[in-house]
């Protein structure tokens, strides 16, 4: 039973605030993301021959996870940019499933959310415990 005064988009000084939030959100990933690829760049890049297979093996590990990383980020950063466009074509804030708006708290936390938590979580293809 929806109400018919019930709010469908967000003004645009609501807008504003989640620009905002966004944008700091992308400064500090993209920072993190040249921190990960700075590190990344550090790995020696010998190979097993040049030191023993124990070494090469550690750093191996640790390279790859620098990349998961990176790869994550670079993910979130997407989502992120992906909002941006959203707030500037005027559906951000909109449930992709629902229709309903998504609450402010939820969106000043997870900015770049696409659907409510109820919707989320009636999904058949979510698989939280």
């Amino acid at each position: 039973m929806e109400k018919s005064s019930e709010k469908k988009f967000y003004s645009k000084t609501e807008l504003d605030e989640f620009r905002q939030i966004i944008d700091q959100k992308l400064v500090d990933a993209r920072k993190e993301y040249k921190r990960l690829a700075d590190n990344l760049k550090e790995f020696s890049g010998n190979s097993a021959d040049s030191f023993n297979f124990t070494e090469y093996g550690n750093e191996s590990r640790e390279k790859e996870q620098v990349e998961i990383l990176m790869s994550r980020q670079a993910k979130f950063m997407d989502k992120l940019e992906k909002a941006m466009i959203r707030i500037e074509n005027g559906s951000y804030g909109i449930c992709r499933i629902s229709g309903d708006l998504i609450p402010k708290e939820r969106l000043r936390v997870v900015p770049h959310a696409t659907t409510t938590v109820d919707a989320k979580n009636k999904r058949p293809d979510n698989h939280q415990s």
